[in-house]
């Protein structure tokens, strides 16, 4: 395991200069020019200059009335508009363009009498960027057209690209996502939003810093502009030559517009080669990274045909394609729509299921495997829903950690543990040990040992009564780190345990380092463990290797009396799983307790081979 908070990065390399139109004929076939007169002979003329001087994207209308239709569905990256025209004047065209965020920021030059002063004023405070005076002079049409594409190249770049990244921002691809849905809607075209969340990325940039986290995300940015090179002909948008649009959407997020399709299948293809270029490392300050990414897919109009709704529908495939694993892609689906209503109306509870008393702590017994005895409890929370019933952990306990509600829940479950703890030993009722979970989020919090000792005052409770278990993968996000957290934790008298031991990628350098008293091997490995030989090698791995360190065993899912024989005989301490008790409500779990002693535990009716 790399420390990469203090590593040195790479300078980031300056971003690209925009284009100058001054001195660039391919930015001037390229620029789009809007023409408004009043006269069909005036526009005439003025398409003939811009095409003599290599301006080959001309659009034009002699109706004023239409003008505002067409800017909206062209987005010149000039506007050329006679100030006197019939019906609507060019000063409320004007009016109306600064009234409208999408076209507010194109350049106006007026055709104007000369010597019209005040009307020059006037479009000056309603945004013209500049003038021409009729009859027009062909060399000062072309330098004042120039100077426009520049300041609209320097606008662009200012207020439509992203600054660390240089890749359009969220502004300019919403504005060309309207654009290019207005002409799905109208040709009845197939295209697609594809919806890039990096893996991962928050343990990634607290271990780098944010500095380093800019850096990581600069090279992604880089490997997908070249996975969508501008030389792919592949979903090309309606107009010639245009690639798909990569943009980054702020944080670890990017998105990619593919503007024509034949059919799905087109998506797919470049989804899978934006997976690949995750396939190499990274280089970031010195050290090599493993990154990899989840993306979602929403077709339109299938999907949606509004902005906002296959936005979503791309956003909830990614947040799907992240819930059933990483470097992955997923398409939308109607059921993911109604499954993240369910989702929202579920956190929305879940807010005010400790208001309501919903919450509650159950407590699974830990039986000593030798002498068949009760030796502790673990706490695990349970949601009686007014309405819904018992609310399955495996619904809200991923949803908790997606909300940030793990964190208040976390601190909850820990407070609750400790007083009920007290209160079986106030009342001679013997438990050697209450053991809570902690979540990766609870243990990176600033002042987390704090709560813990705030808990266990807040109940009277002895500090060695209580037991944390933390899983392996949470701790190896930065393990140097919180080695320091479980220093502080040890030397407050606290037991200290690994759960699901065994699917993280701890390393035994790390598990000498670590104050810890037991390790939970995961029920992954426990569920036919007598027959399965691969379960039963690692098993076997895992306990002579924790006796070694003078660590105590607890498997955890222990079903049947074939597993729990196979664990006995290799020297395993301790087993909770519903061969001996499901995790049982408070009042139910004290009548196992008996005073002055351990009881017994034998095991439940019915669990047999």
């Amino acid at each position: 395991m790399i420390d990469l908070q203090d590593s040195p990065a790479p300078e980031l390399p300056a971003a690209e200069a925009p284009p100058d139109p001054r001195g660039d004929d391919e930015a001037r076939k390229s620029a789009k020019i809007m023409l408004v007169n009043r006269e069909e002979l005036g526009i005439e003329m003025l398409k003939a200059f811009l095409e003599q001087v290599g301006y080959r994207n001309l659009v034009s209308t002699c109706d004023p009335g239409e003008a505002l239709d067409l800017l909206l569905d062209e987005r010149p990256d000039v506007l050329l508009v006679d100030l006197a025209l019939p019906e609507v004047s060019g000063l409320e065209i004007l009016a109306r363009m600064q009234g409208d965020r999408r076209l507010r920021s194109i350049p106006v030059i007026m055709l104007t009498e000369a010597g019209d002063a005040a009307a020059k004023l006037e479009a000056l405070e309603r945004g013209a960027t500049d003038f021409l005076a009729k009859p027009v002079d062909s060399g000062e049409l072309a330098a004042r057209l120039r100077n426009a594409l520049v300041f609209k190249a320097c606008q662009d770049r200012l207020a439509y690209s992203d600054a660390l990244t240089g890749l359009p921002n969220r502004e300019r691809f919403l504005e060309r996502l309207d654009w290019t849905l207005r002409f799905s809607r109208r040709y009845g075209t197939l295209g697609a939003v594809l919806h890039i969340g990096l893996d991962r990325f928050k343990q990634v940039n607290e271990a780098l810093g944010p500095g380093g986290g800019d850096r990581l995300l600069w090279a992604v940015s880089q490997r997908l502009r070249e996975s969508l090179r501008e030389t792919d002909a592949l979903a090309c948008a309606p107009e010639e030559g245009q690639p798909p649009m990569l943009s980054r959407m702020g944080g670890d997020e990017f998105t990619v517009l593919l503007s024509v399709l034949d059919d799905s299948a087109d998506a797919v293809r470049v989804a899978q080669r934006i997976l690949a270029v995750f396939e190499a490392p990274f280089e970031v300050g010195g050290h090599e990274l493993f990154v990899t990414c989840c993306i979602g897919i929403a077709l339109f109009p299938a999907d949606g045909t509004a902005r906002d709704a296959v936005l979503k529908a791309a956003w909830l495939a990614m947040q799907q394609a992240k819930r059933e694993g990483r470097d992955s892609y997923r398409f939308f689906s109607k059921d993911l729509g109604a499954r993240s209503h369910q989702r929202l109306s579920l956190e929305t509870e879940l807010r005010k299921a400790v208001e309501r008393q919903e919450l509650e702590v159950f407590y699974q017994p830990k039986v000593d495997l030798a002498a068949s005895r009760l030796v502790g409890a673990e706490a695990l929370v349970r949601w009686r829903h007014s309405q819904r019933g018992m609310v399955s952990p495996a619904d809200f306990i991923p949803l908790a950690e997606e909300t940030g509600l793990i964190v208040p829940l976390g601190h909850w479950v820990l407070a609750s543990a400790c007083r009920q703890m007290a209160a079986w030993l106030a009342a001679g009722r013997r438990v050697p040990r209450i053991s809570v979970n902690v979540s990766s989020q609870q243990f990176r919090q600033r002042g987390f040992p704090d709560h813990v000792r705030a808990a266990l005052s807040g109940a009277r409770l002895a500090p060695p009564y209580l037991c944390l278990e933390i899983t392996e993968s949470a701790i190896m996000e930065n393990a140097q780190a919180f080695i320091e957290t479980l220093d502080e934790l040890k030397a407050g008298g606290v037991a200290l345990s690994i759960d699901d031991f065994g699917t993280g990628y701890s390393s035994l350098s790390y598990l000498k380092r670590f104050p810890i008293d037991e390790l939970k091997i995961d029920r992954s490995f426990i569920n036919g463990v007598e027959h399965d030989n691969d379960n039963a090698a690692i098993v076997t791995a895992i306990i002579a290797m924790a006796h070694s360190l003078g660590l105590q065993v607890v498997a955890e899912g222990v079903e049947n009396p074939q597993e729990l024989g196979f664990l006995r005989d290799l020297g395993c301490e301790v087993c909770q799983g519903f061969l001996y008790s499901r995790p049982l409500p408070a009042a139910n779990f004290g009548e196992l307790l008996i005073p002055g002693g351990l009881p017994v535990m034998n095991p439940a009716p019915g669990a047999t081979a």
